[in-house]
């Protein structure tokens, strides 16, 4: 089996893994006997976890497991918040009522961003009408009471063809993020599509449908070419196509966005986690490859680790979201 289809199955079979947590365990060791490190949250940000998870469970031989959930962001942050889990996968920044919850429970936590991420528009392979669309067509069909259910009715030269829509569920970052960055206001939506905080089921869903358009994370749309058609977005400036370059060169706006982990800074004193959030910022840019999204620069990591172990607590975002932040801006941020 080539390695495109061996990570097609691995995201393929996310929704049952989700169900009781990634974990990777040698029989010589119960899982009674190690420690646990419990994360949960983005779908997003999902691969990359489960990437460093395997491979830091390989490398301490079992000694150590990691399970991975996924409940969306804003469900992460909910389990998160009232210190039921040791890491929230993010793929945006914690919300103001997040940070309140948060604090009412006397949960501190650590900022972490791990890569950059091209959220994807993408349509059936049948489609071969929509070689791009502009923001402003694509807040016409996303807005709450939008009619537009025909892709004529996008532009008057589409075919006269049912329009089905997949995007994220309610309690997915790329929910509020996509709504926030394309409508205008975050949770802003429609509700007559297809949602989901799991984008397999995405994936699946615009895959099988003719007249499809869906919204996900990059990663989903890289492992699965042979099922979908990335749309290039034109924010003004003409067409561009979600990719490393044009997310680090910063023209792919205003979909490029930072996606994070979070850490509970009380969990950070434990051996265990503080051993896995070293090895996965340690070995930030060949996970975050090997998971198809952006990584950040090689200094980054290095530096953003250096916060982690100076036990840094709070957000560099004041409970707001990161639309069309570019690479630079986020670093200034973050590292500090």
């Amino acid at each position: 089996m080539s390695t495109s289809a061996k990570n097609v199955t691995r995201l393929g079979v996310i929704a049952a893994i989700a169900a009781i947590s990634s974990t990777v365990i040698p029989a010589a060791f119960s899982q009674q006997s190690a420690p646990v490190v419990r994360i949960d949250g983005s779908s997003t940000v999902y691969p990359v976890t489960e990437v460093a998870a395997e491979q830091f469970q390989k490398q301490q031989g079992g000694k150590i497991r990691v399970t991975v959930g996924i409940s969306g962001t804003g469900g992460g942050f909910k389990k998160f918040c009232r210190g039921e889990t040791d890491i929230s996968n993010a793929s945006r920044p914690i919300l103001a009522k997040e940070m309140e919850e948060c604090k009412k429970n006397n949960i501190q936590y650590i900022e972490l961003p791990v890569a950059y991420d091209a959220l994807t528009v993408v349509v059936n392979p049948q489609n071969t009408w929509t070689k791009s669309l502009t923001v402003a067509e694509l807040k016409k069909v996303w807005e709450p009471d939008s009619k537009i259910n025909n892709w004529n009715q996008i532009r008057s030269e589409f075919p006269n063809l049912p329009l089905k829509l997949f995007g994220a569920g309610a309690d997915s970052g790329t929910f509020d993020y996509f709504t926030e960055a394309i409508v205008g206001k975050a949770k802003a939506s429609r509700k007559d599509y297809t949602a989901s905080e799991d984008d397999n089921v995405l994936v699946q869903g615009v895959s099988r449908e003719r007249g499809a358009l869906g919204y996900f994370g990059y990663a989903y749309y890289a492992e699965n070419k042979n099922k979908l058609k990335a749309v290039a977005i034109d924010n003004g400036r003409g067409p561009v196509m979600p990719s490393e370059k044009t997310v680090l060169d910063g023209t792919y706006q205003p979909l490029s966005r930072p996606i994070f982990i979070y850490v509970n800074a009380n969990s950070a004193k434990r051996p265990e986690v503080r051993q896995f959030v070293s090895y996965y910022l340690s070995n930030g840019p060949a996970i975050v490859k090997k998971s198809k999204y952006v990584p950040l620069p090689s200094s980054a990591y290095k530096a953003i680790l250096a916060r982690f172990n100076k036990n840094q607590v709070g957000t560099a975002f004041g409970g707001k979201e990161a639309i069309g932040l570019k690479l630079d801006d986020l670093l200034k941020r973050s590292i500090q």
